[in-house]
């Protein structure tokens, strides 16, 4: 399994755990901690992929995707 799936099953399985704790009337405190380490972990999957992309069109001199992809990063 590509490591970029199984992180994002992890996310998946953070989020499905914030998802009970606020259901089942879990203190604040720790559904924030549990909502931030989803977030971190979700933020270093992008992070990742997004590496391997810019990497993947420059090693093929696409410059029309490394413009796509940059231009969706300034969209956050």
């Amino acid at each position: 399994m590509d490591d970029v799936t199984l992180r994002l099953k992890k996310v998946a399985g953070q989020v499905e755990a914030l998802v009970r704790m606020i259901d089942g009337g879990e203190s604040c405190d720790k559904v924030i901690v549990q909502f931030q380490a989803a977030k971190a972990a979700l933020d270093r999957t992008f992070s990742l992929v997004l590496d391997r992309s810019l990497k993947e069109c420059m090693s093929h001199n696409d410059s029309e995707n490394v413009g796509k992809i940059l231009k969706l990063i300034s969209k956050q």
